[in-house]
């Protein structure tokens, strides 16, 4: 258990380390280029969709930390939200293109369409239950000329490190931690082979609500093994988040809850619909 501990601590202390680096990259373009980042990328929402379809398809989970951040800071919608959540696949992107590279880049060709399409109804779904998201993340701010000691003192330290990282920080750790100890005793590969493939698409979008890229792995080894269809791999692709999703527990669990919800239930229907047509 203590070697479970260590290296849980280690791994959210890296996450957390880009997490803030992003965070702080963030914060000062959005001070300074504020005007200019909207009119690029939030004025219109299906450049928000594109924009985080095409970033989460890229593998690592940095780039759903960004597209988080830009939502915290009010710059995307819940739509762009979604959209990197449905393409991304986390570090398992690496992986995938290591063992079943053609298959890997269909996947990502295919989330990154799907991710526009589900943002896109995620925005349109939202809007008319009138879901109500939480609000960017502001301070205030006392020098438009963007002081740097100002910006060090009030943003980084007193906003980022203060306010965001401790709670991040456990949130991401205990997450993690829970996750290693249920995956050392049990052995999960062996039971989930053994399904129905209607079964293992319902698992695989099920099994893509943990915010942890590592139990994709199963589905990626069975699958290169040819013990599982094509369909319920995409569909864990689609359904999982890697750790993207982790750093939006620290602003709002609520988010993250609809996030995961609209995924999964998107990821769902699509695996049903490949059933149904025998793919």
């Amino acid at each position: 258990m203590f070697d479970e501990v260590v290296s849980t601590f280690i791994e959210t202390s890296k996450i957390i380390l880009m997490v803030t680096l992003l965070m702080i990259i963030i914060e000062f373009l959005e001070l300074r280029f504020k005007d200019k980042i909207r009119d690029l990328i939030t004025k219109k929402p299906t450049n928000q969709y594109v924009m985080a379809s095409l970033l989460g398809a890229i593998p690592g989970c940095m780039d759903a930390f960004f597209i988080v951040s830009l939502y915290a800071h009010g710059l995307v919608g819940f739509g762009a939200l979604t959209a990197v959540m449905l393409s991304t696949a986390g570090d398992e992107a690496f992986i995938m293109l290591a063992m079943i590279p053609n298959a890997a880049l269909l996947i990502f060709a295919i989330c990154i369409i799907l991710g526009v399409i589900g943002g896109f109804f995620a925005d349109k779904i939202a809007g008319a239950v009138n879901l109500k998201t939480c609000q960017p993340c502001a301070i205030e701010v006392h020098d438009v000329t963007l002081d740097f000691t100002h910006f060090i003192k009030e943003h980084v330290y007193g906003h980022i490190l203060k306010k965001h990282i401790p709670k991040m920080f456990l949130w991401i750790f205990f997450t993690l931690l829970i996750v290693e100890y249920l995956m050392a005793r049990f052995d999960l590969a062996s039971t989930i082979s053994g399904l129905p493939a209607f079964a293992l698409i319902i698992l695989a979008a099920l099994v893509g609500i943990i915010p942890e890229s590592g139990p994709h792995l199963f589905f990626l080894i069975l699958y290169s093994r040819g013990l599982i269809p094509f369909s319920v791999l995409l569909v864990n692709t689609l359904s999982q988040d890697g750790h993207g999703l982790l750093p939006l527990l620290s602003y709002s669990v609520k988010d993250t809850i609809y996030v995961q919800i609209f995924t999964t239930s998107f990821s769902l229907i699509v695996g049903l619909l490949l059933f149904l047509i025998g793919f």
